[in-house]
């Protein structure tokens, strides 16, 4: 049986939903509480813009790499997620409270609000994170998706930062080790599948896994 989308349908997500004290609450207890199980490494973090605005592309190894992110960059950021996770009323208020952009990718015409919110923030000197890989790769790169980078590429002259995640089990915990790398900018002569294969090969560099997906 297909899902009940029309609740998405009607939801928006003007910039004022993202909650500051949300994501300061939400901050400390999620660095309290994976500290028991990983011991997180970061690498990288003058790469990112002090006060301009960015996007990270981000390697997608497991849940964990949203809160492992949001803790590992030092300015707040905005996620852009799959939108079966804003369907539930608290789990939305949440996710949109954190700075969460739900999309889908299915039906894009449904996402057309969520599009402007990000590129509102982008304009406004903020972060967006995406996973270009849009799901779960454990240990190796997974095809990359470029739409919304080339959407944005296309209107803002703005850095992209390839960022890497490698997890490895130790003996208590499991060490993570982010790493940022240095920011790429889309050349307007460079096509949407070269920059595509740039940013991935990037991503798999940082994150170990040599391959870089191409």
């Amino acid at each position: 049986m297909g899902q009940d989308t029309s609740r998405f349908k009607d939801m928006t997500l003007p910039i004022r939903r993202r909650r500051d004290w949300v994501c300061g609450v939400t901050k400390i207890t999620g660095r309290a509480c994976l500290s028991a199980f990983f011991r997180l490494e970061t690498r990288g973090g003058s790469n990112l813009p002090q006060r301009d605005g960015f996007i990270l592309l981000s390697k997608h190894q497991c849940w964990e790499d949203i809160p492992i992110l949001a803790l590992a960059t030092p300015r707040a950021l905005s996620f852009v997620a799959k939108y079966e996770l804003f369907t539930n009323p608290l789990g939305g208020w949440l996710l949109s409270s954190m700075g969460g952009i739900p999309l889908n990718r299915t039906r894009p015409m449904e996402s057309r609000q969520s599009l402007r919110v990000m590129m509102e923030l982008v304009r406004n000197g903020e972060g967006v994170a995406i996973f270009p890989e849009g799901t779960y790769y454990p240990n190796r790169m997974g095809p990359g998706h470029s739409g919304l980078v080339r959407m944005i590429g296309s209107r803002f002259r703005i850095p992209f930062i390839p960022v890497g995640i490698n997890y490895k089990q130790e003996k208590w915990r499991t060490r993570v080790l982010v790493q940022f790398g240095k920011p790429l900018y889309k050349d307007p002569a460079m096509s949407p599948q070269t920059f595509l294969e740039e940013f991935m090969f990037h991503i798999g560099c940082l994150s170990g896994l040599a391959e870089g997906g191409i």
